[in-house]
């Protein structure tokens, strides 16, 4: 898997179905983000020109709002719970696992070929089945795994490699 690169015609795509005007900043951005996994920092000058407002209007937005990111991720986000409950239950021996099997750290959170991204969260609203982790991936179902143990990530990890 490789970093797309940026085409004009996916903003225009996005910014057709919901109009070039600068209240649709947000789902313009959520389609774009859709398309690439994450927001490409080229296209924030090409919707900005589009929507009539700045660059820095734009990026504010981006910035704003967890669920943008500025940086590509992996096929499979693997978002850690570190709410109470599952920290509490042991969850950053299993955050420790991913990062070291993967070879990530807290500052690299993606791994080079784009397969996976390691982050925490503060809750996935599943305490009573802490610790936990849920995997998302576009074109697969979102699982939230319950109970992991260190010993467990690594069989969950060749699971998910089995899918790439």
């Amino acid at each position: 898997m490789s970093i797309a690169t940026f085409d004009a015609a996916v903003v225009d795509d996005v910014i057709k179905v919901w109009g070039a005007k600068p209240g649709s900043i947000i789902p313009i951005l959520q389609g774009i983000q859709e398309k690439y996994n994450y927001l490409p920092p080229e296209t924030f000058p090409c919707v900005a020109k589009k929507l009539g407002v700045s660059e820095a209007r734009i990026y504010g937005v981006a910035t704003f709002y967890e669920n943008f990111s500025l940086q590509p991720k992996g096929k499979f986000i693997i978002k850690v719970c570190d709410g109470t409950a599952c920290h509490v239950r042991k969850s950053i021996p299993n955050l420790e696992k991913f990062r070291s099997i993967l070879g990530l750290t807290e500052k690299k959170v993606t791994t080079d070929d784009l397969s996976f991204t390691v982050q925490t969260v503060a809750c996935l609203g599943a305490c009573s089945l802490a610790p936990a982790f849920m995997v998302q991936s576009k074109g697969i179902d979102d699982k939230v795994y319950a109970n992991v143990t260190p010993d467990q990530v690594p069989v969950i990890l060749d699971e998910l490699k089995a899918k790439l």
